[in-house]
C-alpha cells in the first residue's frame, strides 16, 4: 500500500520548509534510508530521509516551494498503484502526477473534471525555470516591502547574485538568487508590500514559457491560501501579490525605462530614486537633489536616505495642506500628517497585542539602593577596557538571579511550560521605527566588559538596521530600561516567548532611612511583569529580592 511523505517538523520553531533540493524524481526505485530531498528550514538545511522501500510515485511542491509543516510533499508506493485516492485526500497544491494514471481518470468524467487543475500544472515540467517567492527573513515576519531591484528583467543572473532588497519588520535585508539563468519575470514594484510566500519573480532559461508557470504557480498559491489560517490583513496582502493582475502586469524588457517621476532617468531633471526612498526623504523633510544615490546608475535607494545628514543651511519644508482655512490671524489652522504603519510597528502591534490580552499580566515594583553600584561602576571604569553603563550592571545581575530563580526563565507553550537551561537575555533597543530587541546570549558566562562591548554592538545594528535574525531569536528574558530618558518607574508589556519583562528607571536621590538617620541616597526602582500561567508571586518576588541584593553588593556579580 502507498505511503504519503509530508513535511515533518524538524525544530520546535518550525512552522514551514522549503524545498531545497530534490535528490530522487518521480518513478525512482527508493529504499528505507535513502535521502528523498534537502529542507531549508528556519535553522538550517536537513535531510528529508525515506522510511519505506518502493517507487517515488508522486512529487508535490517543487525546488524552492515553501511547504506548512505535515503538508503532503510525496506519495512512495508499488509501482503503477492507483494513488488518485490518497491525492484527493491530502494534496493541498497542484503538483506533476504520473502520467500512468491519466487513461483511468479518463474513464469517468467526474474523476476528469476533478483532477483538471493538477493536469494543468503537468504541463509546467518541460518549462525550464523556477518562481522566487518573498521568503521568511525573520520569525516574526509576514510580509515584506520591496525596497529596491538590484536586477532588472531581461538580465542575467546566478547564484549568489542579489536580485533585491527587501525591508522586513527588524531590518533591510538582500535577497538573493539561488537559480542560474534570466531574470524573465519580475511581479512586484519597488515600494510595495508583499505577503511571505507570495510570487515576485521567475528565473529561467531565456525565452521560457513563464506565463504558464505563473498561471500554475498562482493558482497554486490560491489554494494554500484558502487553506491558511491568517488574518484578513495578511490574506488581502497574498491576493493583491498573486492575483491574475499579477499575470497582466507589463514588465519592461531589458533597457527599457519607466515613465514614472521616480524611477525615471535623472535627464530633463528628474531625479532617479526608489518610491519607498522617495517617500522616506518627504516625511523626514529631505531634499532628494541633496541625496546622493549608491543604487544602480547613481539612484537613490531606502540606505542613502537613512545615512543622509541634512546639512546645517536650513530645508524648505512643503507646507502640508489645511484642511480649512484659520478664521483667527495667527492660530494655525486643522492639520495632520498620515504616514503608511511601517513593517516593524505592524508587527509590534501585534505582537504586543497578542501578549497583553493573551497573558494575565501582574506587575512587581522594587526599590534598590544604587550607592554601592555607583561606587562599584567607577571603580571598574578605571580599568575595564570598555565604559561600563549601569543597563550593563542591571544585565550581569539579572543572569546571575535567573540562575537562581530558573522558574523566571521559562516560557508558556500551552500544554507545556519550557524551562530554559541557558540565559538569553533580550535588550530593548529604540529606533525611529520602533523597538528592537537584539539578545545577549549566555549573559551569565560573560564578564560586564563582554556584556558592555556586545551590547554596545547590537544596539549599534539596530540603529542602521544590520541586524541579523541570529541577533535577535532565542531570548528568555528581557530588560526594557527608560533610565536615560528621566522615567522613574514604568510596566512594560511581555515579549514572548518570555515569562517576564524587566522595566528599569532611572537612578534618583532621594531621602532614605539608614541607620536611624535620614540621609540622601541614590534609589532605583524596577518593575517585573509577569505571565501568570508561568510566574507566581512570591516566584516573581523572590527573584527580586536575590536582583536587589546583588545590585546592592555588586562585588556578588563580580564572582
Amino acid at each position: 500500500m502507498a505511503e504519503v511523505i509530508r513535511m515533518p517538523k524538524m525544530s520546535d520553531t518550525m512552522t514551514e520548509g522549503v524545498i531545497a533540493s530534490w535528490l530522487k524524481k518521480v518513478g525512482d526505485k527508493v529504499s528505507a534510508g535513502d535521502i528523498l530531498a534537502e529542507v531549508e528550514t528556519d535553522k538550517a538545511t536537513m535531510e528529508l530521509e525515506s522510511y519505506d522501500d518502493g517507487t517515488l510515485l508522486y512529487i508535490g511542491p517543487k525546488k524552492g516551494d515553501s511547504v506548512p509543516v505535515d503538508a503532503l510533499i510525496a506519495i512512495i508506493g508499488k509501482e503503477g498503484e492507483d494513488i488518485s485516492g490518497l491525492l484527493d485526500g491530502g494534496s493541498n497544491g497542484a503538483a506533476e502526477k504520473p502520467a500512468a494514471k491519466e487513461e483511468k481518470k479518463e474513464e469517468t468524467k467526474p474523476a476528469a473534471a476533478k483532477e483538471e487543475a493538477p493536469a494543468k500544472v503537468a504541463d509546467t515540467s518541460n518549462i525550464k525555470a523556477n518562481v522566487i517567492r518573498m521568503p521568511k527573513m525573520s520569525d516574526t515576519m509576514t510580509e515584506g516591502v520591496l525596497v529596491s531591484w538590484q536586477k532588472k528583467q531581461g538580465d542575467k543572473v546566478k547564484s549568489g547574485d542579489i536580485l533585491a532588497e527587501v525591508e522586513t519588520d527588524k531590518a533591510t535585508m538582500e535577497l538573493e538568487s539561488y537559480e542560474d539563468g534570466t531574470l524573465l519575470y519580475i511581479g512586484v514594484n519597488e515600494g510595495d508590500s508583499v505577503a511571505v510566500d507570495a510570487i515576485i519573480a521567475i528565473i529561467g532559461e531565456e525565452g521560457a514559457d513563464y506565463k504558464t508557470l505563473l498561471d500554475a504557480a498562482s493558482s497554486n498559491t490560491e489554494d494554500r491560501q484558502e487553506n491558511a489560517k491568517t488574518d484578513d490583513a495578511i490574506e488581502a496582502g497574498v491576493d493583491a501579490a498573486t492575483s491574475d493582475k499579477v499575470e497582466e502586469t507589463q514588465v519592461p524588457a531589458s533597457g527599457a525605462t519607466e515613465q514614472t517621476g521616480a524611477d525615471a532617468s535623472d535627464e530633463g531633471g528628474r531625479i532617479k530614486a526608489s518610491p519607498l526612498a522617495k517617500r522616506v526623504a518627504k516625511e523626514k523633510g529631505f531634499s532628494l537633489t541633496q541625496i546622493k544615490g549608491s543604487g544602480e546608475g547613481g539612484r537613490i535607494v531606502l540606505r542613502d536616505v537613512e545615512n543622509f545628514t541634512p546639512s546645517a543651511a536650513p530645508q524648505k519644508a512643503a507646507a502640508p495642506q489645511s484642511t480649512a482655512p484659520s478664521a483667527v490671524p495667527g492660530v494655525p489652522a486643522d492639520e495632520y500628517e498620515e504616514v503608511n504603519v511601517s513593517q516593524m510597528r505592524k508587527v509590534i502591534a501585534r505582537r504586543l497585542a497578542e501578549s497583553k490580552f493573551s497573558a494575565p499580566h501582574f506587575y512587581l515594583t522594587m526599590e534598590i539602593d544604587m550607592d554601592k553600584a555607583m561606587e562599584a561602576r567607577a571603580s571598574i571604569n578605571e580599568v575595564a577596557p570598555v565604559k561600563i553603563s549601569f543597563n550593563d550592571l542591571v544585565i550581569k545581575a539579572a543572569a546571575a538571579a535567573l540562575r537562581q530563580h530558573p522558574a523566571v526563565n521559562s516560557s508558556w507553550l500551552g500544554d507545556k511550560i519550557r524551562y530554559n537551561k541557558h540565559i538569553n537575555i533580550g535588550v530593548a533597543v529604540a529606533v525611529e521605527e520602533g523597538l528592537l530587541v537584539p539578545v545577549v546570549r549566555n549573559a551569565d558566562f560573560k564578564s560586564l566588559s563582554a556584556i558592555s562591548a556586545e551590547v554596545k554592538d547590537l544596539g549599534g545594528k539596530a540603529k542602521t538596521k544590520k541586524l541579523q535574525p541570529s541577533d535577535w531569536e532565542g531570548n528568555t528574558f528581557t530588560i526594557s530600561n527608560l533610565g536615560m530618558f528621566g522615567i522613574e518607574e514604568f510596566t512594560a508589556i511581555i515579549n514572548p516567548p518570555d515569562a517576564c519583562i524587566m522595566a528599569v528607571g532611572g537612578i534618583k536621590q532621594t531621602p532614605v532611612v539608614k541607620n536611624g538617620n535620614i540621609q540622601i541616597g541614590n534609589v532605583m526602582k524596577v518593575t517585573l511583569s509577569c505571565d501568570h500561567r508561568v510566574v507566581d508571586g512570591a516566584v516573581g518576588s523572590a527573584f527580586l529580592q536575590t536582583f536587589k541584593n546583588l545590585l546592592e553588593n555588586p562585588v556578588r556579580i563580580l564572582v
